[in-house]
């Protein structure tokens, strides 16, 4: 990081009742990342699983505080604090999507953003 390069961490915290989303928060805390990526199977947060309801609603943009309060399954409420205290926005994206990463990257994928 010292050397302005993109770092990817990797793995949980090896303790009981703690997700790898918040190892990954609580890891993107402690290194002051600029944003949390989270890849997954559907490229963003949906108001239901996309798979199993076809009237589910993708979000563009949410605040944390939605995420919460709606229970929007995208990460363990612990990851999405832990990300709201240290004011580090969490982009859902697809990792099914070939470039899908890069992509998001760039600006021209299809992600969803959390953040105040």
């Amino acid at each position: 990081m010292e050397k302005a390069r993109v770092v990817i961490f990797a793995a949980g915290t090896g303790n009981p009742f703690f997700t790898t989303d918040t190892a990954a928060a609580l890891r993107a805390a402690e290194m002051s990342c600029d944003a949390l990526m989270k890849g997954t199977n559907v490229d963003g947060v949906y108001s239901a699983d996309p798979k199993t309801d076809l009237s589910a609603k993708r979000f563009d943009r949410l605040s944390y505080i939605d995420v919460l309060t709606k229970d929007l399954k995208v990460m363990d409420a612990s990851a999405v604090s832990l990300s709201r205290e240290n004011g580090i926005p969490i982009v859902v994206f697809s990792i099914q999507t070939s470039g899908g990463f890069m992509n998001v990257l760039r600006g021209t994928g299809k992600s969803t953003v959390v953040r105040d």
